[in-house]
């Protein structure tokens, strides 16, 4: 076994971890499809993932033989990756902006403080995803002799599935988008021989889904959004709140017209059954003591 085996075999040990850290991403609430785990996590979890991610691929790049023609881990032709970058990057926010149309009605932006953890978690993303899926994953299927469009739909069905945007709750669309996005970027790669279009394509149009949608992350189903749960609970169109205020312009009554004052006084059909059988059990049993002391009293007449 020669020094370029060994390296090439190493490279795929350092591979095989950055899968393993993208399928754990929501540990750390890391990467754009794993809102959830970000509300239970620190930014310094999130940064942690990103320097390890990064460090993973630096290591793959100085171990492997061949970084850039086999693994594709370069920008790509400087003007035809800019070109592509743009174009993927338009088609990006134009499909967000119309998502949010669709589904909202209108543009769901986020609070203004959210933007520039948004804008890194794309950033970041986008690096660490396209260089292991785009890049990586990609050029060695087609080193090993896949044609480009087989080797493109493999490390788009890679992608998928390691991100888990398919996992039961989320939405259609996600699982839309990241086909999508596996498909175009992966197209683009090979077209300008880099994964610099990917890179560009893939951080605007996440950023751009979060402006959009207001989600750094998985989208939620209909009928799930804070606002339309908030809608969910208030009294429907027309109805008013009768009760009277308990001093004027300081409020009203509490909200207690739903609360139980007290017992009903009705029971459960069980509850009448035990009862009934105790009730039934004592008449009984004064039933035989009445009967045994009238018994004694007849035997000591006779005597």
């Amino acid at each position: 076994m020669n020094a370029e085996v060994i390296r090439i075999l190493i490279g795929s040990g350092f591979f095989m971890l950055l899968l393993m850290l993208r399928l754990d991403a929501n540990r750390f609430g890391a990467a754009e499809y794993d809102e959830s785990g970000r509300r239970h996590s620190g930014p310094w979890m999130q940064i942690a993932w990103y320097l390890i991610g990064m460090a993973l691929l630096a290591a793959l790049y100085v171990v492997h033989p061949a970084p850039h023609d086999v693994l594709l881990l370069l920008g790509g032709e400087r003007s035809l990756a800019l070109e592509f970058g743009l174009v993927l990057a338009a088609v990006g926010i134009i499909q967000a902006a119309a998502f949010a149309r669709f589904r909202y009605g209108y543009l769901r932006l986020p609070q203004a403080g959210a933007y520039p953890g948004a804008a890194f978690n794309a950033i970041g993303t986008a690096l660490v995803d396209e260089a292991t899926f785009r890049g990586a994953l990609l050029g060695t299927l087609v080193a090993v002799g896949l044609s480009n469009g087989v080797a493109i739909l493999v490390a788009t069905l890679a992608y998928v599935v390691t991100t888990r945007v398919a996992a039961p709750g989320g939405h259609p669309y996600m699982v839309l988008i990241a086909c999508v996005m596996g498909l175009a970027f992966g197209w683009a790669t090979i077209a300008t021989g880099g994964i610099g279009a990917a890179i560009i394509g893939h951080a605007v149009t996440s950023f751009a889904v979060f402006v959009c949608t207001g989600h750094a992350g998985q989208v939620p189903l209909d009928g799930r959004e804070p606002e339309e749960v908030e809608l969910r609970k208030r009294p429907p169109d027309g109805w008013q709140d009768a009760r009277p205020a308990l001093v004027a312009g300081r409020g009203v009554e509490p909200r207690g017209f739903a609360e139980q004052i007290e017992p009903s006084g009705f029971a459960e059909r069980a509850d009448r059954r035990a009862a009934a059988a105790r009730h039934a059990g004592g008449i009984l049993a004064w039933a035989r003591s009445t009967g045994r002391a009238l018994t004694h009293s007849a035997q000591r007449g006779a005597r």
